[in-house]
């Protein structure tokens, strides 16, 4: 029964790790996509995608460790991404 208790107890833990690896990798890879619908030179686009993908995952990491609760970081997470998904669907 112990070990029950103890699996139970590392389960937000395991969550929160496969939302910062997942969730920043998604968010980083809409945001790229996304960039390029701004009204700037392709290359410039790009270039500024890829930069902002490193700040983007950085930052879904530190939200998925900041906040109280998995479910609150699987959330964020979730509309950040519905909120870039269709501009990197206009851009693509």
């Amino acid at each position: 029964m112990n070990f029950v208790y103890r699996i139970v107890g590392v389960l937000p833990l395991i969550s929160r790790i496969v939302a910062a690896i997942v969730g920043g990798y998604g968010l980083a890879t809409l945001a790229s996509v996304a960039a390029l619908a701004l009204p700037i030179a392709k290359p410039q686009a790009v270039l500024t995608g890829q930069l902002a993908s490193f700040a983007v995952c950085a930052g879904a990491v530190i939200w998925v460790y900041a906040v109280r609760r998995a479910r609150t970081a699987w959330l964020g997470l979730v509309l950040i991404a519905a909120v870039l998904a269709p501009l990197a669907w206009v851009a693509s």
